[in-house]
């Protein structure tokens, strides 16, 4: 499954979902962010299962301050409209996944 796009506009209609769903705050200008983007982008084709999104915090920063991000990468998970894990700063693959199954 490709990874979404999210903004304020989408936001409620990719997340309601019974999937859990993964998002990935990022921003273009963010070394440790070009590190995450591509174990996400992997994570999104080998797990259907799971509903993947990035939000680009520079263009949508009412969707960041919603979720209290602060530093960047941060991964949320959500589940049934709630966040259930989240992370700030790059993760290993291991780690991510950990936070969706966890």
């Amino acid at each position: 499954m490709a990874v979404l796009e999210l903004n304020k506009n989408n936001f409620k209609d990719v997340t309601n979902t019974d999937k859990k769903v993964l998002i990935d705050f990022y921003a273009t200008w963010c070394g440790p962010c070009r590190m995450v983007s591509p174990i996400v982008d992997e994570i999104a084709e080998e797990h259907p299962e799971y509903v993947i999104a990035k939000v680009n915090v520079d263009e949508n920063p009412e969707l960041s301050a919603q979720f209290g991000v602060m530093s960047i990468p941060t991964l949320v998970v959500i589940k049934d409209g709630e966040v259930i894990n989240q992370s700030a700063g790059a993760r290993p693959k291991a780690q991510i996944l950990a936070l969706l199954e966890g």
